[in-house]
């Protein structure tokens, strides 16, 4: 499961975004510092960070971000109007938002969510299931089902027992059609969000293995190769999108 680190000294604020952030699919967690922030990131699936950076280490959130472009970093404060010097130095650093506390903590949650890095990576492949012929609400489930399970290892038995269905009858209704197996699809959104996550500088194969769950950096490389027909190197360069490509190209069935 995704998280959102926060470093966010004010409990309330936490609760509230919290509340405006979706029940399922995401957790947050309390940092106590940017540093703290900066190990959860080499550990586990990121979605987006939020700092208060007038109380929190301003310049540590602006050298983490640059690290990490592919993960939206945000701002909340209770900025004033002379604070305007941050606001600007916030927006220089490429954070994706900057909220003002007392302004937007009942949409907090809610602003956040609507630019997640899971979100981007969903909004680079919407044509997907229509390219891989899953036509069905069934495969439109199992779809949904695998990324949101995408930060934890996933068998086919997993998404079965989530959808209520045995795995073989799940196996044989998502492949209906043409469609890739079920089990391919698992690989592709793993792969799809490595390649997401060798976008940042902060990351290196062995720390996406380890955010993604892969036992180990050479089962990596073999779901890369069966996916993408590539290394994990390459990964970055061809992103979620080129990774989707070549995967159209003969790479989407396996056994089952």
């Amino acid at each position: 499961m995704p998280v959102i680190p926060v470093v966010l000294a004010d409990t309330e604020l936490r609760q509230a975004l919290r509340r405006g952030l979706p029940r399922r699919g995401v957790r947050v967690m309390n940092c106590t510092s940017v540093d703290r922030v900066a190990a959860v990131m080499q550990r586990e699936l990121v979605d987006a960070v939020i700092v208060d950076v007038l109380r929190a280490d301003a310049a540590g959130t602006f050298r983490l971000a640059a690290s990490y472009p592919r993960i939206p970093f945000f701002a909340l404060s209770a900025f004033r109007p002379d604070d305007g010097a941050m606001i600007a130095h916030c927006r220089r650093a490429g954070l994706r938002g900057v909220l003002v506390d007392s302004v937007d903590r009942p949409a907090a949650g809610e602003l956040v969510a609507s630019r997640t890095a899971s979100r981007a990576r969903r909004a680079s492949l919407r044509d997907a299931p229509r390219l891989l012929r899953l036509t069905e609400p069934i495969q439109r489930r199992a779809w949904d089902e695998v990324f949101h399970r995408v930060g934890a290892p996933t068998t086919t038995s997993d998404v079965a027992r989530a959808l209520k269905r045995t795995r073989e009858h799940l196996s044989r209704e998502f492949a209906a059609g043409g469609a890739p197996n079920l089990k391919r699809v698992i690989d592709l959104a793993r792969v799809v969000t490595a390649a997401d996550l060798l976008g940042n500088p902060g990351h290196t194969v062995r720390s996406v293995a380890r955010v993604l769950r892969f036992s180990s950096a050479s089962h990596f490389a073999g779901a890369a190769h069966r996916i993408a027909g590539t290394t994990p190197v390459e990964l970055g360069r061809l992103g979620p999108r080129g990774v989707f490509l070549r995967f159209l190209k003969g790479r989407t069935r396996s056994r089952i």
